[in-house]
């Protein structure tokens, strides 16, 4: 007999055991997450460009555009591929 305890780890273990979000791209399934990362790198590359247009001074830039490329990629991910 499975004790309680046992049964809700096993409830918690087997949470993430769900089809992943990928797609079909020529062929070959490619990962959602790595298409919102390269979109979110796009875009940081995007704000950059618009940024030193702007002529807009950042202090900590090495900070600036990870975090924006994060950012991107997350709200990318919950917009189209959220479970």
């Amino acid at each position: 007999m499975i004790a309680k305890c046992e049964l809700g780890l096993l409830a918690v273990l087997l949470t993430g055991c769900s089809r992943a979000p990928s797609f079909d791209l020529f062929g070959s399934l490619f990962p959602a997450w790595l298409a919102c990362l390269a979109a979110g790198a796009v875009s940081a590359v995007l704000a950059r460009w618009l940024i030193s247009r702007a002529g807009i001074p950042l202090v900590f830039p090495v900070l600036v555009y990870p975090s924006l490329t994060m950012a991107v990629t997350c709200a990318l991910w919950l917009a189209f591929f959220r479970l």
